[in-house]
């Protein structure tokens, strides 16, 4: 089994964002020296609480700052930007890093209305422009686009034999397909919502098309994860979690709280429901406990990598966290 790290790069409650972003290159430098396989950050606008916001410059620097993962994005807000200049951006990481950029993309919004129209310029294109985008982008990243597209003779720079591997973010059945006609990489949000996840699988695997970009179906599933020494340590480690989610669900602080000022007696009936729904997005335990649900969902994603995710509190556990895991599973 492969291991991999998603970071959204969460703001601890006291902490600034100057910290977080440092913790990010600590932690990509930690993971790699676990034996992580990728290390992937994300793209969110417009929040207090998440300090991911331009994953291009930061996967410039957690790249320079390492030697062998692989670094890519979890992902790019495909619609909310134009295929050239993306890929554009995806062959200068590979020209800097040769074969270790991953170019994760996905159709998220990126916020609000309102910051969706931000980040567009008041020029929000149809969803249903998506997959057009991702075959544009494709097209650019391999110079692969048929003799009949508009912009077949512009050329995106650098011009390299290797660009990054293309990897689409989905949810739905609906992704999994356009991942799979587009015979690129899958990567499944289990720590968003599980709800599809069998229907999603079997339409990528059964519906997957080779192409220059891949020959075979790969398929990433992304899962929270909280590891500590027993069940009981990780439960109390996970407080700061189920309290993170809780609040992004209802649109309050997206600052990760300590353990300490969560009580757990001040939950209404109605959030202890949608904790207990949100813990299905989670595998939450000692090395055992996680390594039995991992090889579990290994078997009913018919995949050997997932891309763990683990907002807490603090950030010496999370370490910790990740380190357990890779002792279990990658020793």
């Amino acid at each position: 089994m492969k291991l991999s790290v998603l970071d959204q790069a969460p703001i601890s409650k006291g902490s600034t964002p100057e910290e977080t972003l440092q913790n990010t290159i600590a932690l990509a430098q930690w993971t790699e020296s676990l034996g992580y396989h990728r290390y992937w950050v994300a793209e969110h606008h417009n929040t207090s609480g998440l300090a991911s916001s331009s994953p291009e410059i930061l996967m410039t620097q957690i790249a320079a700052s390492t030697k062998h993962i692989r670094v890519g994005s979890g992902g790019i807000l495909l619609p909310q930007y134009n295929p050239y200049k993306i890929a554009e951006n995806g062959k200068t990481l590979s020209a800097l890093f040769p074969n270790r950029i991953d170019l994760g993309f996905g159709n998220s919004p990126g916020g609000s209305p309102i910051t969706q129209k931000a980040l567009t310029d008041d020029h929000i294109k149809p969803i249903e422009d998506f997959y057009r985008q991702a075959s544009d982008l494709q097209g650019f990243l391999h110079n692969s686009l048929p003799r009949d597209h508009k912009f077949r003779l512009v050329k995106a720079g650098p011009r390299i034999d290797n660009p990054p591997s293309m990897w689409l973010l989905g949810l739905t059945e609906n992704g999994a397909r356009n991942a799979a006609q587009l015979g690129i990489g899958f990567v499944f949000g289990h720590f968003i919502n599980p709800k599809y996840k069998e229907i999603a699988i079997k339409r990528y695997y059964e519906d997957f098309i080779p192409s220059v970009n891949m020959k075979e179906p790969t398929a990433i599933v992304c899962i929270f994860v909280v590891c500590a020494e027993t069940d009981e340590a990780a439960e109390q480690l996970a407080i700061s979690q189920d309290k993170w989610l809780l609040n992004v669900g209802k649109g309050l602080g997206t600052k990760v709280q300590p353990p300490e000022e969560i009580n757990i007696d001040d939950y209404t009936e109605e959030e202890l429901e949608l904790i207990k729904t949100n813990r299905k997005r989670s595998i939450i335990g000692s090395p055992q406990t996680v390594r039995k649900q991992l090889n579990q969902l290994a078997e009913e994603y018919q995949t050997n990598e997932f891309m763990i995710i683990t907002n807490i509190y603090d950030f010496e556990a999370k370490k910790k966290s990740y380190q357990l895991l890779a002792e279990e599973i990658l020793a």
